[in-house]
């Protein structure tokens, strides 16, 4: 294997012991891959539960940086890649890594995972991003990989969904049969949970965008790759466990706020101002939809006063965002 083959980035904040049984799934894959020149990075995002300590304590191979602050996913992404030797406009080089794998704290790879997900990357060199085959904890299948944002995908956003339009292409989904398949397919973007990214395609398209907090980042990150000719694939025979927001439910209204921050940012930068203008106004038509169903689980008692306030408030926010132009967001 040539010299910096692959590195893990894992971007933690207050998951701890998810962490572990993250940076424990790596080592295990790892192990398995002796001839592999690998290193993995954990940035912690400014955790209060001993995050840091317990990756000193249990891995001490792993190259980690802690920061004082909550910097953000895409930020915090970034940290690893400069320290890697990519940068905005760089080339690739041999210093480099082959491959970066991205992971979420909450996800672990089950045996094999990486054998595969490297083997398809090697066959596949028009690829520039790979993502794997989600699974919840209990076995379940988990969407992997989705469509870029569309209207339709707005209003179903806000709408009571039937199961066969949760899962539809209309609502950004790929058929489960190509799951069940196991061959990789071409796909807008894989979930940021687990990506596989090449050096070549990085150094292309250049950082994660740090005007996204969270959220959306990896959206923005595939849409500028397909501009720039590179695909993009879900192969679900790489298999994770992806426990699921784990880390962002702990703030729920500050994360719905954060969301919508982060979508109208994509929507400014990649797409129409008519686009944009009709985004706006299901989104409008959507908190009204929100405001009225908080307001009725409150009167039946299902909603306490506090949680009805901090909903409201979280929809305003969102509402005081779609008074701001489109511009703005890309300030």
């Amino acid at each position: 294997m040539p010299a910096n083959e692959l590195a893990f980035v894992v971007v933690s904040y207050n998951v701890r012991e998810l962490l572990i049984g993250c940076l424990a799934s790596i080592y295990a894959e790892l192990n398995q891959a002796p001839a592999l020149n690998a290193a993995v990075w954990v940035i912690d995002n400014a955790s209060s539960d001993g995050s840091a300590d317990v990756v000193r304590q249990q891995f001490p191979a792993a190259r980690l940086l802690v920061n004082i602050e909550n910097r953000g996913f895409a930020a915090a992404n970034n940290q690893a890649l400069r320290a890697m030797g990519f940068e905005a406009g760089a080339p690739a080089t041999d210093e480099q890594p082959r491959f970066v794998a991205f992971l979420n704290p909450d996800t672990t790879l089950e045996t094999g995972a990486l054998r595969r997900w490297l083997a398809v990357a090697e066959e596949h060199p028009e690829a520039g991003v790979i993502g794997a085959g989600l699974r919840y904890p209990d076995g379940r299948f988990q969407h992997s990989a989705f469509a870029f944002p569309t209207l339709w995908q707005i209003l179903l956003d806000f709408s009571p969904l039937h199961h066969r339009l949760l899962g539809s292409r209309l609502n950004g989904r790929y058929p489960r049969r190509l799951y069940a398949a196991g061959r990789p397919f071409a796909v807008d973007h894989p979930l940021g949970a687990a990506m596989l990214a090449r050096r070549e395609a990085i150094a292309t398209v250049g950082l994660f965008d740090e005007g996204y907090f969270i959220y959306a980042e990896e959206v923005d990150w595939c849409m500028r790759l397909k501009a720039a000719g590179w695909q993009a694939l879900c192969a679900p025979a790489v298999t994770v466990v992806h426990h699921e927001a784990q880390s962002t439910r702990q703030f729920k209204e500050a994360m719905f706020v954060a969301l919508w921050k982060s979508r109208l940012r994509l929507f400014a930068k990649h797409y129409s101002p008519a686009f944009n203008w009709a985004a706006r106004r299901l989104v409008q038509l959507g908190l009204g939809r929100l405001r009225r169903q908080a307001r009725a689980l409150a009167a039946a008692g299902q909603l306490d006063a506090a949680a009805l306030g901090r909903r409201l408030a979280a929809f305003e926010q969102v509402a005081n965002l779609l008074r701001q132009p489109p511009a703005a967001f890309l300030a």
